[in-house]
């Protein structure tokens, strides 16, 4: 992780930094808002900022917003300056941590605030593989698709595939694509020449140049407008990109990841997504599962979170209770991941006994999971699936299912027209077409004939 410090560096602060050193952060040093900014925009980049309340709290937080650095800050001072900690709070600062620093509550708010401290955790057969390809692949410097639901765990894998390449002491910079706004993103990735637009005071470097060396994501890549993909393909195929208002080719050497929760094939068919852009980036595709698919993990997550919000909330360590984990295993998360561990970090704060109890398990609205027996969970699945078909065509309906059947039958197509109802020779014209589209038709697995 990468923190920069702003301010003198004396006795309590300096002592703040060696932990963070030790706790596996890479520090920079500034003494001023202005000198922090310069390093932001030489696009030495950060994943966190502390900053001494000593100096304008507000001013850097106004100052990041308007040139659009999204990095957290931390305002640090002396204990007893409450004052200033409710000022620099107000001001926009995510934390604060007195001084001198204790160094779990560093360590604490490094993994909470820069959230750097995920891992990898997955028991189920179809992860399991998936994770052994994805380490397997690492040590090229091919392009990857990561592909699945949101919330499903792509910028983890994204970050176990930087972690075990040879870049990995290089930089992991993350952009996502859906969340900066179309007229900004170009400026966002390639950078800015002074006086390249209004509001360019200076020059700012991309997150191209920021991430060379290293790894750069770009997360729900599907949302980038067609005109800006033209000039990612560029930067891919010529390894070299274009500053806005710059005249000169700048090269760059990094490994481009992207993630989408939408499937590409039907954005190009669409014209929303260019086709040779595709190509370029999914040299190597990895398609996470949806955790509901993965049933050996969701016992094993919510172990893990459970043990990691106690610890970050300063609670004693609370086993699942055996009904607790019985309803979990039975829950269907439509938010993959990243539901389950709301849950458990909620259930971690409403258990009050010596186990995490059925009773703290509960949905964002705060009815108890267990209230929903199996008929309203029958029926929560059922709108669920009705929900999920609405703004798809019917041919869309139809292929997933015609696949999805497929799966079952480990490729046997005798056996998934019978389960379809339909005859043999209507399914092979249909996998024909499906074929000729370009989509990719499941195959019969091993031992099993195609029939």
């Amino acid at each position: 992780m990468r923190l920069t410090i702003v301010g003198h560096l004396k006795g309590q602060l300096t002592a703040a930094t060696r932990i963070a050193m030790d706790r596996g952060a890479a520090v920079t040093h500034a003494e001023s808002v202005d000198q922090a900014l310069r390093i932001l925009r030489a696009g030495r980049g950060a994943d966190l900022i502390m900053i001494d309340v000593a100096l304008d709290v507000g001013e850097l937080v106004q100052a990041l917003e308007g040139e659009r650095f999204h990095v957290p800050v931390v305002a640090c001072g002396v204990d007893n300056d409450a004052r200033a900690a409710v000022a620099a709070i107000r001001a926009g600062a995510k934390e604060y941590i007195p001084l001198p620093p204790d160094p779990e509550l560093i360590a604490a708010v490094l993994a909470a605030v820069a959230d750097d401290s995920r891992d990898m955790v997955f028991r189920d057969p179809s992860m399991v593989s998936l994770v052994q390809l994805a380490t397997q692949i690492a040590a090229s410097s091919a392009s990857v698709l990561i592909t699945g639901e949101s919330g499903c765990g792509k910028e983890m894998l994204a970050r176990h595939v930087h972690a075990k390449s040879p870049r990995a002491k290089a930089p992991f910079v993350s952009v996502n694509c859906a969340a900066i706004p179309e007229q900004l993103l170009e400026s966002e990735l390639f950078g800015h020449e002074k006086g390249a637009f209004t509001g360019a005071s200076a020059r700012r470097i991309g997150k191209f140049e920021e991430a060379s060396g290293g790894t750069l994501l770009l997360d729900e890549i599907s949302e980038m407008d067609v005109r800006l993909q033209a000039k990612l393909l560029r930067a891919l195929q010529e390894r070299v990109i274009d500053r806005v208002g710059g005249g000169k080719p700048v090269p760059v050497d990094i490994r481009v990841i992207a993630t989408s929760n939408r499937i590409l094939a039907e954005e190009v068919r669409k014209g929303t997504f260019r086709e040779d852009l595709l190509y370029r980036l999914n040299v190597v595709n990895l398609k996470i599962p949806p955790l509901r698919e993965r049933p050996a993990d969701v016992l094993a997550l919510a172990t893990h979170f459970a043990s990691k919000y106690a610890r970050i909330n300063g609670f004693p360590p609370r086993p699942l209770s055996a009904e607790a984990r019985g309803e979990l295993a039975r829950a269907r998360f439509a938010g993959n991941v990243r539901e389950l561990e709301n849950t458990i970090h909620r259930a971690v704060l409403l258990a009050s006994g010596p186990e995490i109890g059925v009773e703290a398990i509960r949905t964002p609205d705060g009815a108890p999971i267990a209230a929903q027996g199996p008929a309203a969970r029958a029926v929560e699945t059922a709108e669920q699936v009705t929900r999920s078909f609405v703004g798809r065509t019917l041919a869309d309906v139809e292929r997933d299912l015609i696949f999805d059947t497929l799966g079952h039958t480990r490729g046997n197509r005798t056996h998934a027209a019978n389960i379809l109802g339909i005859s043999i020779r209507t399914l092979r014209n249909k996998l024909n077409q499906y074929d000729d589209e370009g989509f990719e038709v499941p195959p019969p697995q091993v031992g099993v004939a195609a029939a």
